[in-house]
């Protein structure tokens, strides 16, 4: 009983010692395992007891447990003022000044991609449009197949197609939009999809392998050439102007039937001849055309009860002309030199 008397009051007085010459909460934790951990030096004393009579043992229970009460006090009493001392003095090293001036970076400024997207959706919203979005990435026969373009068609061969494995690729058009909303969809329709675009072309001052077409679709009963070309005419004169021209030219699109290149007066010189339409005097901005019965089959429309015209606009044309841009690569380099004349 004296054994464990003595031992105890040697950990309590070396405990109380150690405890006075703490500095920081790392020292706290080290103390805490050196006097209660398993293998600590409280806890081997406590195990001493099980040497004790049965007779001795109430009483060494008693001084045990007021021994440890008295340490675990003191260092729950030190551990809080550690804590409070530290947190004082990262509060007093952390101090911020509100009052010292501050550098302002600059508001910034939309995109001119996405300023021309916004005015172009903004003009078919107006028209009685709806907005749609599609995946990226796309299966073969959404972008592909149901738009009559089996495979081995040679028309695959020009949109050199980024290929994920036989049958997912990321989208050449955003025409794999007609196929989905028509199958979900029941007419009447109108809709246009703004999105990005993929092919495997080099990058120059008017071409990117990544850029974005903004698709129209409209079907519905008795819709014909004369709905189309009234709705772009529209487009033209509200986007570059009341004196801006359309001009149509027979072309081939597997998914419509007639198919037209839609030329726009050029934005530069307005039709007399220039550097940017090449003597011209017409840019080239969409292609457009009724939607091919076929493709209305394919997705469970009845063709000889309805009809329909879709279009797909170039964004990046579209912008350079709006906006006077003279090189598709200033679009995506982020120069801010470049992008803060857009605010």
């Amino acid at each position: 009983m004296s054994d464990l008397r003595e031992s105890l009051n040697k950990t309590r007085e070396e405990f109380e010692s150690k405890i006075k010459e703490i500095t920081s909460s790392a020292d706290i934790e080290s103390l805490r395992v050196e006097y209660f951990g398993k293998k600590g030096k409280l806890t081997g004393v406590l195990r001493g007891m099980g040497s004790l009579k049965p007779e001795e043992r109430p009483e060494a229970g008693k001084m045990v447990n007021e021994v440890r009460a008295k340490m675990e006090e003191v260092f729950a009493q030190t551990q809080s003022k550690m804590k409070a001392m530290e947190s004082a003095h990262k509060l007093k090293r952390e101090v911020i000044d509100v009052t010292l001036p501050t550098s302002f970076s600059g508001a910034g400024s939309r995109h001119p991609l996405n300023m021309a997207i916004d005015e172009i959706c903004d003009i078919f919203l107006g028209l009685g449009y709806s907005i749609g979005e599609g995946p990226e990435v796309e299966y073969d026969k959404y972008n592909f197949e149901l738009l009559r373009l089996p495979k081995g068609h040679p028309a695959r061969d020009t949109q050199d197609t980024f290929y994920i494995n036989e049958n997912i690729l990321l989208r050449t058009q955003t025409s794999p939009m007609q196929i989905r909303i028509m199958e979900n969809q029941k007419p009447p329709i109108k809709v246009v999809c703004p999105g990005k675009v993929y092919r495997q072309d080099t990058l120059d001052a008017t071409h990117s392998p990544v850029f974005h077409q903004i698709e129209g679709l409209v079907v519905d009963k008795g819709v014909t050439m004369g709905d189309l070309v009234g709705s772009l005419q529209l487009f033209a004169k509200k986007l570059f102007g009341e004196k801006t021209e359309i001009r149509l030219r027979p072309h081939h699109f597997p998914f419509t039937e007639p198919s037209v290149e839609v030329d726009l007066t050029c934005w530069k010189c307005g039709g007399c001849g220039c550097n940017v339409c090449k003597g011209e005097g017409w840019i080239e901005v969409l292609g457009a055309g009724m939607v091919h019965p076929e493709v209305l089959e394919n997705c469970g429309i009845d063709s000889n009860e309805y009809s329909g015209f879709a279009f797909g606009i170039g964004v990046e044309r579209t912008a350079m002309g709006r906006y006077g841009i003279d090189d598709i690569r200033l679009l995506y380099e982020n120069d801010v030199r470049f992008l803060k004349q857009f605010k």
